[in-house]
């Protein structure tokens, strides 16, 4: 066993790795290295309750602040790790602090990607990744009441579903043709979209953004058809980006994502890595993936540990993921990528519905609106192989269940 685990990176998944480490009698020394000033914290509350106010930062952390401070745990906070040098087996922080390890997991997670646009500079032009994001964001709303989403994927809309319900004017601006339609079918994008307009926010779909406009703040959003669609705020949500810069620059494996094995190892034995940095193989859907999701950064830093530990442990789990707006709750098992069909079952009109995707008659993936039960059943059977009964499928009085 490893005598001095070194975890770069301090979210959610690298709490979860600290977690786990102790759960399974890890007795050597734990160092946690983070950027940000905060303990290791979960993300998805930052665009729901914790940006609707309904959430102090203490509420978001993974473990409560006195966990970190048994013995044999060191959490550096405010720290940024410049180098990694696996030869040495040191890590090289901003400030040239050198960090010794054994064993060192990568938990850099990712970032937010950025738009290049005239007037992206300007005052009252946000991002949403961290704390810091959301207290930035908290405060302009109260300066302003008009707000401009750009983006209109998991992020952009459960911005608007808060900023509605404060009393923002919400307009969303989005590129593609429909919303979400990254993961969700197409009726499952015009159920959400109804939703935002019936609430009142103002959805462009097939919109292109020219340009931010303001004299030092942001005033406006200059669509690509010379529209002006006036702003006191503005809230960019268009997707993340691995941090794989510190493992390409030690000469690790990278592929969309550091590349690991089933159970976390990078092409460097001693180092592991965990969360949204990974491309990783996963034997349920048949295929390696970079995933975006806290099960997956849960999971993963299970593995990582119980192997750090001396178990023989491999990653091999269905993908899931939600997301909150407004009083529906999407939740969404497996990946839905490469479907050949789409059954709907029940009725969206109903506000509890699901949607099955089929790729040669297998389950492939199920999107569930406030539908618990179907999310929970799919999970199961796409984990035992998705044989459903096809001729029965559309019938949501007919419980999900896998067939021979």
């Amino acid at each position: 066993m490893a005598s001095r685990v070194v975890i770069a990176g301090a979210g959610h998944a690298a709490g979860q790795v600290v977690a786990s480490l102790r759960q399974k009698q890890h007795r050597g020394e734990i160092v946690l290295v983070g950027e940000e000033p905060w303990l290791p914290y979960q993300r998805p509350p930052l665009s729901k309750k914790f940006l609707a106010g309904e959430l102090p930062v203490e509420r978001l952390y993974v473990k409560p602040s006195s966990f970190y401070e048994q013995p044999g745990i060191t959490v550096m906070p405010d720290t940024r790790i410049e180098r990694l040098d696996r030869e040495s087996k040191v890590l090289v922080t901003a400030d040239g602090k050198r960090i010794g390890y054994d064993t060192l997991v990568l938990a850099t997670g990712s970032r937010v990607r950025r738009i290049d646009l005239p007037g992206v500079e300007l005052e009252g032009i946000h991002y949403l990744r961290n704390v810091a994001d959301v207290r930035a964001i908290q405060a302009d709303m109260g300066r302003g009441r008009r707000l401009v989403i750009v983006g209109a994927g998991y992020i952009g809309l459960e911005v608007a579903a808060v900023a509605t319900k404060l009393g923002l004017e919400v307009t969303v601006v989005e590129l593609l043709d429909r919303v979400m339609k990254r993961v969700v079918c197409p009726a499952v994008s015009d159920f959400y979209a109804a939703e935002h307009r019936a609430h009142g926010v103002d959805i462009r779909l097939d919109t292109g953004i020219e340009a931010f406009v303001g004299d030092g703040r942001v005033r406006g959003v200059l669509l690509a058809d010379g529209t002006e669609i006036p702003a006191d705020l503005v809230v960019i949500g268009v997707g993340i980006v691995p941090n794989t810069e510190l493992a390409g620059g030690a000469g690790l494996a990278v592929n969309d994502g550091i590349v690991v094995d089933e159970r976390c190892r990078t092409s460097d034995p001693d180092v592991f890595a965990v969360g949204d940095c990974t491309f990783h193989p996963n034997p349920v859907i048949g295929r390696s993936v970079r995933l975006e999701c806290v099960q997956n950064a849960l999971e993963q830093a299970r593995t990582a540990a119980a192997v750090i530990c001396g178990e023989d442990a491999r990653y091999a789990e269905v993908p899931w993921f939600w997301s909150d707006q407004y009083d529906l709750k999407l939740q969404i098992a497996g990946l839905s990528q490469g479907y050949d069909e789409a059954v709907l079952r029940g009725d969206p009109r109903t506000r509890a519905f699901s949607c099955a995707y089929l790729q040669e008659g297998k389950l492939i993936a199920l999107d569930a609106v406030n539908n618990p039960k179907d999310f929970l059943r799919a999970r199961q059977v796409i984990a035992a192989g998705g044989r459903v009964e096809r001729a029965r499928l559309a019938d949501p009085e007919v419980p999900l269940e896998a067939t021979g």
